[in-house]
């Protein structure tokens, strides 16, 4: 673990970090704002409580409930990426609660900060394929026919995991933990002898995220999309399905809830060379984390809204479990209901000193 003497040479420094919290050196310690401690744990709760339930309804639905086809493979990886994600808020929630102060060492701050970038890259690129994949199976049909089949959307997926682990693996190297002012501070720690090699590690590493894992993605989903439309608007004769309806959703509430992030870390490159943007950052960047995070119990909720057969299951589902934990009920108050009858019913014993 580093010390407070192992960042004296950062004394002009402010780090403002992908979980949207401020180590700002000038200021003497680690800065955040009580309201945004509020929201940031409530959000983080809430996005924790409905991340579980509607993406473990998910894996559950697209594993068991449904003929497996290439469409639920998409949506069961995108639900596993979310659901592996809220797994770990519980390690953000608990550092926000005590003030930004980390307790549970070097590597789970390095892998809780892994998980993070690697359901981004995850998601982006389902998605992404999600999207190429809609595009292709219409405008190119029999090719589609030939080609496309679960089997190989299987080794796809798990070329994306492997992909997204590579792109995530600068958190493995980066990320560190630091005893300052008392506190143990989980975050980005860029420190080399030379300053300009610091600046560029961290330049390189929030372009290549706001590149690869952002613009490139959004730029082939909506060149696809168009398209899409495109041919469709040739095409009288074919309408929108309530799936492709769904995919649309998911991908606008992505970029609705990553775009503010990405946007607030392309700000964060200007504290090195100026501090007029710190004090944005230092209310924007939280909230930005926040909304970002919100995003992995978002799709569930939209599968269900926007998708008649998911929603049909979830509500099957629900009622059988409802008369199941009924039935149960039932049959427990009657056996206690019996046991109680049989007590009453039962001789009395005769007592220790009475007389036959």
């Amino acid at each position: 673990m580093m010390t407070q003497d192992d960042m004296d040479y950062e004394n002009d420094t402010v780090y403002f970090d992908e979980t949207g919290y401020v180590v700002d050196s000038r200021s003497g310690g680690y800065t955040q704002r009580e309201a945004f401690h509020i929201i940031s744990v409530i959000i983080y709760s809430l996005a924790f409580t409905l991340g579980i339930i509607g993406n473990g309804t998910v894996i559950w639905v697209t594993g068991f409930k449904i003929k497996r086809s290439i469409n639920s493979v998409w949506l069961q990886n995108l639900a596993i990426a979310d659901f592996v994600f809220v797994l770990f808020l519980p390690f953000s929630i608990d550092y926000v609660l005590r003030d930004f102060h980390w307790l549970f060492g070097k590597t789970m701050c390095k892998l809780n900060s892994f998980v993070c970038t690697m359901n981004m890259y995850a998601s982006m690129l389902f998605l992404t394929v999600l999207s190429l994949d809609r595009y292709v199976s219409f405008v190119h049909f029999s090719w589609s026919q030939k080609y496309r089949n679960v089997r190989r959307s299987w080794w796809l997926c798990a070329l994306i995991w492997i992909i997204s682990c590579i792109f995530s693996c600068p958190a493995l190297v980066f990320r560190d933990v630091i005893l300052y002012n008392g506190k143990i501070v989980c975050f980005n720690h860029f420190h080399d002898e030379d300053r300009h090699v610091m600046k560029m590690r961290h330049i390189g590493i929030v372009s290549f995220r706001t590149i690869v894992g952002f613009i490139l993605p959004f730029a082939t989903i909506t060149v696809s999309g168009v398209l899409l439309a495109l041919k469709m608007r040739q095409s009288n004769s074919v309408r929108l399905s309530s799936f492709s309806r769904m995919v649309s959703a998911v991908i606008l509430a992505f970029f609705v809830c990553w775009a503010p992030f990405h946007t607030f870390s392309i700000m964060e490159l200007s504290v090195h060379h100026s501090t007029a943007l710190n004090s944005v950052l230092t209310i924007g960047f939280p909230l930005a984390t926040s909304l970002a995070f919100f995003n992995s119990c978002v799709n569930p909720i939209l599968y269900v809204l926007l998708t008649k057969k998911v929603r049909k299951l979830v509500k099957s589902a629900c009622l059988k479990f409802t008369k199941s934990s009924l039935r149960e009920l039932s049959q427990s108050a009657s056996a206690t209901e019996l046991d109680s009858a049989l007590v009453n019913c039962a001789p009395e014993e005769p007592a220790e000193n009475s007389t036959v």
